[in-house]
């Protein structure tokens, strides 16, 4: 994974310091939030993909229900028929909600978040000989979070650049660049240090795990008030979905609280802006639209093929 970050992470590095250097007046908080936003302006595409896979699959899921209705206790009949049902309507459960925009999600967050990781050799584009020595020397100095994870090595330097003067090795330019970039959020804390080494008290810095969490919180039950209204019988379904809301906030409060508060300012702006987007499109694409939209579509093919039917026939009785 590591290699997918770098990989994935230089243009978006790139991106960033555009960003920091002519939009966002060379603060680095700022340009991640404006880089987050950029990053999921471009997965609107996906979303909405996503609403209208998941209204074609209620509508499927309802034609389901009436076949195993039909041919109760016959199991076979029913994967006979449920398979003919799929063939119809050129449905794939199992790539349903999956696509291609799907995997440009994951690009996008990978990039994202291999910027975000790597700055010295991504934003600041750093000689990798002195990164190597940075990173090598900032393993010394006994960082918790170092010690969790070494690919958070590089914002560890940008933290604990003060720490690391006077390398062999090192150029005194690298060292400016370095020491140039505001690596502040707005003045409070560092975006390099991370909420759990400030356990003795209160910090400004927990505000960042907090919002996290809230951000995450109201996406999941967000969506899980939805899938109820659209679905008051989804069973399992919604089950699952309250496992998995449960999950992600336990899952987010581990994250940012043992990982840099750069990934948790990620983390909130993309979760914050995820909410937004995901009521927006949830009014213009609501699920009874869009199935109303493809009742229409069914309607008109099929009276289409009945009509290209009857032109068929005609012809040929015609002919004869």
């Amino acid at each position: 994974m590591t290699a997918v970050y770098h990989f994935l992470g230089v243009p978006f590095g790139y991106i960033l310091k555009f960003l920091y250097e002519t939009i966002c007046f060379q603060n680095y908080a700022l340009s991640i939030i404006l880089l987050t936003l950029i990053a999921r302006l471009f997965m609107l595409p996906t979303t909405i993909h996503q609403q209208k896979s998941t209204a074609k699959t209620q509508r499927i899921q309802s034609k389901v229900r009436k076949i195993q209705q039909k041919y109760a206790g016959d199991q076979r009949k029913i994967q006979e028929e449920t398979q003919a049902l799929y063939s119809r309507e050129g449905y794939n459960p199992m790539s349903a909600g999956c696509s291609t925009a799907m995997i440009i999600q994951f690009v996008l967050l990978f990039g994202l978040i291999g910027a975000i990781y790597y700055p010295l050799s991504n934003f600041l584009h750093l000689p990798e000989a002195e990164i190597t020595i940075l990173t090598e020397a900032v393993k010394g100095l006994g960082d918790s979070a170092m010690e969790k994870s070494s690919h958070l090595s590089e914002l560890l330097v940008m933290e604990n650049i003060n720490q690391l003067r006077g390398l062999e090795g090192v150029s005194e330019a690298t060292y400016k660049a370095i020491e140039s970039v505001d690596f502040r959020f707005f003045g409070l804390f560092s975006l390099g240090d991370v909420p759990m080494n400030h356990t003795d008290g209160f910090h400004a810095i927990w505000f960042i795990p907090v919002l996290a969490t809230i951000s995450t919180l109201g996406t999941s039950f967000y969506s899980y008030y939805k899938q109820k209204q659209n679905d008051p019988s989804g069973g399992s379904a919604a089950k699952s979905m309250g496992c998995m809301t449960v999950f992600m906030a336990v899952f987010t409060i581990y994250f940012v609280v043992n990982y840099p508060a750069g990934i948790g300012v990620y983390w909130i702006t993309s979760g914050l802006f995820g909410l937004i987007s995901t009521i927006i499109i949830g009014k213009i694409y609501s699920p009874n639209k869009v199935l109303a939209k493809l009742m229409v579509e069914e309607t008109v093919e099929r009276r289409s093929r009945e009509n290209s039917i009857k032109l068929v026939m005609s012809d040929k009785e015609t002919n004869n």
